[in-house]
Formats: structure tokens, C-alpha cells, sequence
């Protein structure tokens, strides 16, 4: 019963984190970037905050890390978001995902250098695939001729980095730190102050929402901001972190298939030997180094009892 809702847990978690990157697509189809991004995290805060205090989980960071929560709200939902949605309005939701997935190899290379994290073989080589392949499907799948395609992904990228930066640096300072009071407040603070940037800056013709963007901006709030937070929660406390992580290989796969129902954009035959690679690239990266040492030491055991009992023959 236990491993039936833990796989449970991570089929939600992978169909959530699958589907909102169409939703993020759609929704900036009539909402400016930041302006959607304030009201998805405006509607997901206090449906995170009654679940903190329902679960009698402390809203406030610990005491002296109350500023580095304001530094969450800015550079880890704020900043982030915005540039996610921002860069889907030039490349598609699936190649999106794909981009995003490579978050795991970079908080690999941030962790060797904030946490002195060694970098082994097989860790490197997991580098080595996932981000040869990730450039293989861009170059394969976008068409360059157009503009704005570099803004796209470079905006996808750092994203990324800066969710690879914040999560890496929150494993050293605040890894006590529970999930629900690591978002709720932060959350709600970013929504606030989009909604306040947006509304000065991206001047939104609300008269021009269309019922799809505000649909796919709610989903994002409810599903994705507190269901999908808390599943991936729940799914923690059940599991390794490793098996976790997995999500980053299925997710991307998820998107590209929702990309594929909703719009018929699907990749080519070569971009799929691409991202087999790609997936398999994250699951070196993602892997714990002492599993892959002990099976290292037990590749190398068998070997040698192999040639002991050649040697005995």
C-alpha cells in the first residue's frame, strides 16, 4: 500500500510539473509575463499559508534568516517565473521543459563550488550528455531565423541558474527549513510585488484576458503552486531524495507530449535519440555518489572473484 501512493505521488508530481509549462504557454498569450506570474503566486499564497497553519508549520523563517527569506521570494519564485513564462512566448512549452530539466546539472556545478561537493566520472560524464544533447535538440528543433529566440532561451537558462543557485544555496543555509514555510510567505510576497511591477510597467488591457489565460493562470496557482507543492512534500518524506529528483527525467517527456496533443508540434526522430540521451545524461547526474561507488566496488568485486576462480580452474 505504501510503494502504491508513492508511485502515486510521483505520477502526480511528474503529470503537474508536466502540464504547466502548456499552461504557462497559454496563459501568456493575453497576460504580460510578470503580470500572470503575480496573479498565479497571489492565488496559490493563501491556499499555502491555511495549509502552513492548519499543519501548525511556522510561517516565518528561522531567526536570522528572515532576510534570506525575502531573498527567496525575489530570486527564487519573483524572478525566476517571470523569466519562464517570459521566454515561452518565443519557444515552445516542450523544448521549455527540456530547457528547465537541465536544473540538476546545474546545481551539480554550483555544489562543487559552494559545498565543495566532489565531482566524479560518471557525474561528469552526465554533464557531458545532457547538455551536448540539450544543444543538439535546440539546434535541431528551433528555427534560428526567427527573433527573439535567443532571448528565449537565455531567459529559460537563467531561470534555471537561479533556481539551481537558490536551491544550492538553501541546502547550506536553511535545509531545516520545512517546504510549506519555505514557500507560503515567499510566495505571497512575489505575487504581490509582480502584480505591483506589472501593472506599472507592462500596463495589462485586463479587458483583453482571455478566459483560456485566466483558466491556465488559475491552474497554475491551485495545481501547480499548491498541489503540486505539496504532493512533491509528500513524496519526499516517502521516498529518497534520488528517487525524487527523478521527476526532472519524466517531466520534460510529459511536456513534450502535452505540446504535442495541443498543438501537433512534435520533435523528430532524431531529436528523440537526442533526448534518450538527455534522460540519461540527468539520471547520472541525479544519482547518489555512493550508489554509484558501491556499484562501482561491486562491479570491480565480481571481477576479481571471477578471476580468482579462473585462476583456482
Amino acid at each position: 500500500m505504501n510503494r502504491a501512493i508513492t508511485v502515486l505521488l510521483f505520477a502526480l508530481v511528474s503529470l503537474t510539473w508536466g502540464t504547466t509549462w502548456m499552461a504557462m504557454s497559454i496563459a501568456s498569450t493575453t497576460i504580460p509575463p510578470m503580470f500572470a506570474t503575480g496573479i498565479r503566486f497571489t492565488f496559490a499564497a493563501p491556499f499555502l499559508i491555511l495549509t502552513a497553519i492548519w499543519c501548525r508549520t511556522p510561517l516565518l523563517f528561522p531567526i536570522g534568516l528572515r532576510r534570506y527569506q525575502a531573498f527567496v521570494a525575489l530570486f527564487y519564485f519573483a524572478i525566476p517565473f517571470s523569466l519562464i513564462i517570459f521566454g515561452e512566448q518565443y519557444v515552445n512549452s516542450g523544448l521549455a521543459a527540456l530547457i528547465f530539466s537541465a536544473m540538476p546539472a546545474m546545481v551539480l556545478l554550483f555544489s562543487v563550488f559552494m559545498l565543495n561537493e566532489q565531482l566524479r566520472t560518471g557525474k561528469i560524464a552526465g554533464l557531458l550528455l545532457s547538455m551536448t544533447a540539450l544543444a543538439a535538440i535546440l539546434v535541431l528543433e528551433l528555427d534560428w531565423s526567427q527573433s527573439n529566440r535567443v532571448a528565449g532561451i537565455g531567459a529559460l537558462l537563467c531561470a534555471a541558474l537561479l533556481h539551481a543557485y537558490v536551491y544550492t544555496r538553501s541546502k547550506k543555509r536553511c535545509q531545516s527549513v520545512p517546504v510549506l514555510t519555505f514557500s507560503a510567505l515567499p510566495s505571497a510576497g512575489a505575487g504581490v510585488l509582480l502584480l505591483g511591477i506589472g501593472w506599472i510597467f507592462e500596463h495589462p488591457a485586463v479587458e483583453y484576458f482571455s478566459l483560456m489565460s485566466l483558466a491556465s493562470t488559475a491552474y497554475l496557482g491551485l495545481v501547480a503552486g499548491v498541489f503540486g507543492i505539496l504532493n512533491y512534500f509528500a513524496l519526499q518524506q516517502r521516498t529518497t531524495a534520488f528517487r525524487a529528483s527523478l521527476v526532472f527525467v519524466v517531466f520534460p517527456v510529459i511536456a513534450i507530449w502535452v505540446e504535442d496533443i495541443c498543438t501537433g508540434k512534435s520533435l523528430s526522430g532524431l531529436s528523440y535519440v537526442f533526448l534518450a540521451q538527455l534522460i540519461v545524461g540527468i539520471l547520472l547526474v541525479v544519482v547518489p555518489a555512493k550508489r554509484a561507488s558501491v556499484f562501482w566496488i561491486t562491479r570491480k568485486s565480481k571481477s576479481a572473484t571471477a578471476i580468482e576462480e579462473r585462476e583456482k580452474a
